[in-house]
């Protein structure tokens, strides 16, 4: 039996190129980038023989412009290249990821800084922590205590993370979120005051301004007439 005609056209379409190239571009006339080319706009047909010319693909890669962009490339390489980009994109990512702990309502001293100890260690690098109170039973009557636990918890934990959600209890569990923080803690006013004076000893001393010279009044050794002043 022939397969639907539905599934052959969505076959179709998974083959489709992910961009138009060449005779595949219906504008009437289109800008052309590349390399070695100047941008231009020209008529389509002529930007596919230049294409041609230089051994090359035209490729669409701006449609909604006006008028449409394309560009003068080789497709194998234009589209290593859009995958490596996509790929050092993804790199450059920071994958955070949810670690949970799990505590019980009436969890010993020993338990709780065993599993602080590796909260503070999710948090440090980076990652969520989901910690929760499951409930078995008759201890769902001891909700209160797993509260105070939790809340102790986001306490303890004030240095490396932030409550995202408070205690919330779903079903049998009590859940807490705590996201990491930011690194880089602001520097103390003794540290400031230490770099600035420090900057003060480096910079050049400022020449000293000289007192401005009084002339010596000159004596007259002239003859004296009477009645004037000198």
């Amino acid at each position: 039996m022939p397969a639907p005609q539905k599934n052959n056209r969505r076959d179709r379409n998974n083959n489709k190129p992910q961009h138009r190239i060449n005779e595949q571009i219906r504008y009437r006339e289109v800008r052309i980038v590349g390399d070695d080319v100047e941008s231009e706009v020209m008529p389509t047909r002529q930007a596919i023989q230049l294409a041609q010319q230089k051994g090359v693909d035209l490729v669409e890669i701006s449609p909604n412009a006006v008028p449409p962009v394309c560009r003068l490339i080789n497709y194998s390489k234009f589209l290593y290249q859009q995958k490596k980009r996509q790929k050092e994109l993804k790199a450059k990512q920071v994958k955070i990821e949810v670690k949970e702990i799990r505590f019980g309502p009436q969890t010993d001293e020993h338990d709780y800084n065993f599993k602080l100890k590796h909260a503070k260690e999710f948090l440090s690098e980076g990652d969520k922590v989901k910690a929760y109170v499951f409930f078995r039973g008759r201890s769902i009557l001891f909700k209160e205590q797993g509260e105070v636990l939790l809340l102790r918890f986001a306490n303890d934990l004030e240095e490396y993370g932030k409550v995202e959600q408070m205690p919330v209890l779903e079903g049998k569990r009590m859940i807490l979120f705590i996201a990491p923080k930011k690194t880089g803690a602001p520097k103390k006013v003794a540290e400031v005051a230490s770099e600035a004076n420090s900057a003060d000893e480096a910079a050049p001393a400022k020449p000293a301004k000289k007192a401005p010279q009084v002339k010596a009044k000159k004596e007259y050794t002239g003859p004296f007439v009477e009645g004037e002043e000198f």
